[in-house]
Formats: structure tokens, sequence, C-alpha cells
């Protein structure tokens, strides 16, 4: 079973994931229960889980009172360790993902290679500083830590100008169908060299 637990405690956070990459009962959205103290990253991490079609239980507590970037950042350290460990030597996944995601006038694009190298292409601009609490810019550096420790090659873009929230929701849901996508099932281990690294 691709499932696993991790806790990770730093003097400025205390994080702790429970992922299991075939959610249970085979259900297309799985279950998430996400709690970081800054709603809209919650609500971005939910959307992220329920469309990768994964479990997902995830609690970060965080030094608030500086600002949010520990969390975020230290919340994408353990949950991409924790996608990395479930997917083990990675045999029997489809390997790449990509989807283009529309939310009303926002599209955002990725593409995705969960090839053990990693690697962030990231292109996004955003109006304003802040969506509630959260700071715009959080999101490179949510997906940056993820991919540095889930050894993933990510490219994430979304198109210029339109909502802010719109823009970054899209980026997340289309990470979490391209993430469905490279993990699902397939026969052997797909590359040339016989090891994903």
């Amino acid at each position: 079973m691709r499932k696993v637990t991790l806790e990770r405690t730093t003097n400025e956070t205390q994080v702790s994931v429970s992922v299991n990459l075939d959610a249970t009962g085979g259900k297309l959205g799985g279950k998430i229960n996400v709690s970081t103290g800054v709603g809209f990253f919650d609500h971005m991490l939910a959307a992220l889980g329920t469309h990768a079609g994964i479990d997902l239980t995830l609690s970060t507590k965080g030094d608030l009172d500086v600002d949010a970037h520990h969390t975020v950042e230290d919340t994408g350290i353990v949950l991409g360790q924790a996608l990395a460990k479930a997917l083990g030597d990675k045999s029997g996944i489809q390997r790449y993902g990509f989807f283009l995601l529309p939310m009303d006038e926002a599209l955002a694009k990725a593409v995705l290679d969960v090839s053990g190298r990693p690697y962030l292409y990231y292109k996004a601009t955003f109006t304003n500083e802040r969506i509630g609490e959260y700071e715009t810019c959080l999101s490179e550096e949510f997906f940056r830590a993820l991919c540095v420790n889930a050894g993933f090659t990510l490219h994430m873009t979304t198109n210029p100008g339109g909502n802010d929230h719109h823009k970054t929701e899209a980026m997340f849901k289309s990470f979490g169908h391209a993430l469905r996508m490279a993990v699902s099932h397939r026969e052997g281990l797909l590359s040339t060299k016989g090891m994903l690294q």
C-alpha cells in the first residue's frame, strides 16, 4: 500500500502529514483533513488532495505571529517527503502527468515528471500581495519545497491578469490532476536507464 505518515518539528513549525496515494475505497476525491492556521492555504491543500484523488491528513502549527512563510514552506517540505516515501522506487507508475485547468478567466498548466530529479519552473504574476492571510508569493515557495523534497520536476504556469484567487486555485488543482496521472498504475518502470533518479 502506498501510504505513509511523517512528522517534522523545528523551532518554527510542527508538521504532521499522512498520505495514501490509493484513496480509501477507490473514491475519486479521497478523504481530506487539513489544518495549517492559514485559511486560504487550507483551501488550496484540500483542493490539491481532492483533485489528486488521494487521502490527505495534514496538520501544521507554525509561527504565524511572524508570518505564514515557514508554515507554507515547511508544509511543502514534509508533504514532498511523504509523497517520495509513499512512491518508494516509483516502479509501476505512469511517471508523467499534465493538466490544463480553467477557472473562469484563469488558466493554469501543470506538467509533472516524477523523476527523482527536483526542479521547479514557475511563472505566475499576481495583482495583490495577499489573498486573505495568504501571501501570493508563497505558492512558489510551497511548490519549490514540495518538488525538492519529493524529487519532482514541475513546470507550473498561469495566464497573466485575472483574479488572484482563481489563478492560485487553478494552479493547486492542476497540480493535483497532474499528480493523479503521474502516480497512476502501469506495468514496469518507465525509464530507459532502468531506474528513476
